[in-house]
């Protein structure tokens, strides 16, 4: 691939009227949100000119923007990302390295003692001794391994001139929303609501205790616009389960789930769309 490609990317409009940007083999696609801003999608090896893209050549949706300004700095990172790629002495090789999740198909050298795993399922950092020793108490795994969702964060946070500045700030949000008593021990603060994804979830669960949390919803067959629901209190699934029926333009579950309002949701109980209520 041409390092310029990789590094520099272009910005285009496909003939559906769409914002698309190239950068090396990848290729990026601004989509309308239904919850408002953009939604970016993504894909790589899209052979046709970006005037030719069509939402269907991308198969993955995973970020929200505000608008297309923002989807042109969130490509300026990725293109500054693939920079300092370039400057970092990571060396990857087949491996068949044993690891908790399996064995490793391709690792990767990040540094002396920091190897990444990838595996046909899932992955992860090994730290050896050495390495492990470094790391902050509050993030410390004993064994030395840290998986690829949340764990990773720990070791980017540990040793940060072995990654990019994107990947930093990815560790950064990843801690705060998963692992946040250990961020605020190790950062010395107090995340503030909107912050933290682990701990706004668990200040719902508080302020919702006695409250009917939906725990999964189907639209209904029986009474078309709304959406059927199963309740528990305080979203508890080992908890005792009612049904309430919500018009379909009201249920949004959000990030933490619906509340059920009894005085103006009705309580259903006759027949069933769930296939565990209809016997």
């Amino acid at each position: 691939m041409n390092t310029h490609d990789r590094v520099h990317p272009s910005f285009h409009r496909t003939r559906d009227g769409f914002l698309a940007a190239r950068l090396g083999e990848r290729a990026f696609l601004v989509l309308p949100s239904k919850s408002g801003g953009v939604s970016v999608a993504s894909a790589r090896h899209i052979d046709k000119p970006p005037e030719e893209w069509r939402p269907s050549d991308f198969y993955i949706v995973d970020r929200l923007l505000e608008d297309e300004a923002d989807f042109r700095r969130h490509v300026a990172d990725m293109a500054e990302h693939e920079r300092q790629l370039l400057e970092l002495d990571r060396r990857e090789f087949r491996s068949n390295a044993v690891t908790p999740w399996g064995t490793a198909q391709i690792s990767t050298v990040y540094g002396e003692g920091i190897v990444c795993h990838s595996t046909a399922s899932h992955g992860g950092f090994h730290l050896d001794e050495e390495r492990n020793a470094l790391v902050h108490p509050a993030y410390h795994n004993a064994d030395g391994w840290y998986e690829e969702d949340s764990q990773w964060g720990k070791v980017a946070a540990t040793f940060r001139l072995l990654f990019t500045d994107f990947e930093r700030k990815c560790a950064d949000q990843t801690l705060r929303d998963w692992e946040p008593d250990a961020y605020e021990a190790v950062n010395n603060v107090v995340l503030c609501p909107g912050e933290s994804h682990t701990k706004d979830a668990r200040q719902f669960r508080l302020d919702h205790a006695r409250d009917w949390i939906v725990i999964s919803a189907i639209k209904s067959r029986q009474r078309p616009g709304f959406v059927e629901c199963v309740a528990t209190l305080g979203g508890d699934r080992r908890g005792a389960e009612r049904r309430f029926l919500v018009p379909e333009g009201e249920y949004d579950p959000g990030h933490h789930g619906f509340v059920i309002d009894p005085a103006r949701h009705e309580g259903c109980e006759g027949p069933s769309s769930f296939v565990g209520w209809a016997r």
